[in-house]
C-alpha cells in the first residue's frame, strides 16, 4: 500500500493536539456503578422520561443506534449481564484481560465497550484525543500504553486505511498489540491483507448495538453466541450478549425460535461449518434486470484491485435496468483510479458488474465508520444525471 513515509520508519512527531487525552474517570465511575446496579444507566443522548421508564432495573446502558440504513436511530437497552458477557467472551477469545486504547467515540457501542472491558479488567485505558483521527495521534496513544499486559484497541476500517497509507510509526506500534479489532463496517479484503502482511494482528468483528458490540470474530461466534440463517439467508443471533430490547414503539426484531430468543438482523450471510460470511444488508440488495445483486460481494471483488482503497456499490434508478449498479470508488493515494472496464472485469462481468463508475476523495459516513449508503446513492444519481462519471454503453 502506498505510504508517505517508508514503512517501519518514524512518522511525524506527535504535536500537542496528538497527545493522549485525559482519562475519563467520571465516565469510568459511572460505568462501574451502572454495571453494579448502584447507579443509573449510561446513555449516549438525552433520554426522555418515557424512554427511561421503559428500561428495566438491570439496564446498564441506553444507546441510540446509528440509523445507517433508515436514517433514524433507535434507543436500545443493554443489560449489565449482557455487557459483562460480551466483555468476558472477548477476553476469552483474545489473550485475556489487558489494557485498551480508546480510539472510537463512546456514544457508540464499540467505544463504550472499550471502557467496559477496561473496568472489568481492572486496567486504566489510554485515550486518543477526540477530533479528526490521525496516525500520529494513534501512535502517541500506543506509546503511552503499558507493556506488561496485552494491548488492545478497536478501529473502524477508515482508520486502519489511514494508518496503512501513512506507513509511519503507528504501523510498528500496532504490531505490539495482542489484537486490533476492526469493525463497524465491512473491511476491504485488500486492506486486511495489507495489515496482516505488515504484522498487525487484525481481528475482524461483526455485531451491532443490539448484541453489545462485536459478537463474531473473524467469522467465528464468541463463546456463548449462536448463529443461524433463515431460509432467505438472513442472519439470526442468540446468546447472553443480546440487548434487552428497544425503548420505542418501532418494530421488534427479537423473535422466538425453538424456545429461544434470537435477534433477527438486517444482514444476509452464509455459513461454512461454524464460520459466518456476511454478505451485506438485506435491504441493500439491488435488483437490476430482474436479478438480485449483493453490493458487499461486488465491493469485495473491486477492493481486490491495487488501485482501490474503498468502494461503495449502490443502485441508481434506471429506466431500462430498474437499478443501475454503480461503483463509487476512493482510489489509494498516489495511484490512478481504475477505469470502468477494469472495475467490471474485477466484478466478474454479468449483472453484478457495475454499469457506472464515479471517483471520490472519500465516502460519507454515518456513525463510527459506517458508509452512509443513502447519501452515496443520492449523490451518485445526481452526478450521473449531470453526465459525470463513466457509464457503460
Amino acid at each position: 500500500m502506498p505510504a508517505s513515509t517508508t514503512p517501519g520508519q518514524p512518522g511525524p512527531a506527535a504535536g500537542p493536539d496528538d497527545r493522549p487525552a485525559p482519562v475519563p474517570y467520571d465516565l469510568l465511575a459511572a460505568i462501574t456503578a451502572a454495571l453494579d446496579g448502584t447507579g443509573p444507566a449510561v446513555t449516549n443522548a438525552p433520554t426522555t422520561t418515557a424512554v427511561a421508564d421503559r428500561a428495566g432495573s438491570g439496564t446498564a446502558a441506553i444507546l441510540t443506534t446509528s440509523g445507517s440504513t433508515s436514517g433514524v436511530g433507535r434507543p436500545v437497552a443493554l443489560g449489565a449481564a449482557a455487557l459483562r458477557a460480551s466483555a468476558a467472551a472477548t477476553e476469552a477469545r483474545l489473550s485475556g484481560p489487558g489494557q485498551w486504547l480508546l480510539a472510537l467515540p463512546t456514544d457508540h457501542v464499540a467505544g463504550l465497550q472499550v471502557l467496559i472491558r477496561s473496568v472489568l479488567a481492572g486496567t486504566v485505558p489510554v485515550v486518543v484525543r477526540p477530533g479528526r483521527f490521525t496516525p500520529a495521534a494513534l501512535a502517541a496513544g500506543l506509546r503511552a500504553m503499558r507493556t506488561d499486559v496485552p494491548r488492545y484497541l478497536s478501529l473502524v476500517p477508515t482508520q486502519l486505511v489511514r494508518v496503512l497509507t501513512d506507513g509511519g510509526s503507528a504501523v510498528d506500534l500496532l504490531r505490539t498489540c495482542a489484537a486490533v479489532l476492526v469493525g463497524g463496517a465491512a473491511t476491504a479484503g485488500g486492506v486486511l491483507a495489507a495489515a496482516r502482511e505488515t504484522g498487525i494482528p487484525v481481528v475482524t468483528t461483526y455485531g451491532m448495538t443490539e448484541t453489545c458490540g462485536g459478537c463474531v470474530y473473524d467469522g467465528v461466534p464468541l463463546d456463548g453466541v449462536d448463529v443461524r440463517l433463515a431460509a432467505d439467508g438472513r442472519i439470526h443471533l442468540a446468546g447472553a450478549v443480546l440487548a434487552d430490547g428497544y425503548l420505542d414503539d418501532g418494530p421488534d426484531p427479537f423473535v422466538q425460535f425453538a424456545g429461544r430468543r434470537w435477534l433477527r438482523t438486517g444482514d444476509a450471510g452464509t455459513l461454512e461449518g461454524d464460520t459466518l460470511a456476511v454478505l451485506g444488508r438485506v435491504d441493500d440488495v439491488l435488483v437490476t434486470g430482474g436479478l438480485n445483486v449483493h453490493p458487499a460481494a461486488v465491493e469485495r471483488a473491486i477492493t481486490a484491485l491495487d488501485s482501490v482503497a474503498e468502494v461503495a456499490v449502490v443502485g441508481v434508478p434506471d429506466a431500462e435496468w430498474g437499478e443501475s449498479v454503480t461503483a463509487v470508488v476512493v482510489p489509494r493515494p498516489g495511484v490512478a483510479p481504475p477505469d470502468l472496464a477494469t472495475v467490471r472485469a474485477a466484478a466478474g462481468g454479468g449483472p453484478a458488474a457495475p454499469r457506472a463508475l464515479l471517483v471520490r476523495a472519500g465516502l460519507p459516513l454515518r456513525g463510527p465508520g459506517k458508509v452512509d449508503r443513502r447519501a452515496v446513492a443520492a449523490s451518485a444519481a445526481a452526478d450521473l444525471a449531470a453526465g459525470l462519471g463513466e457509464q457503460h454503453g
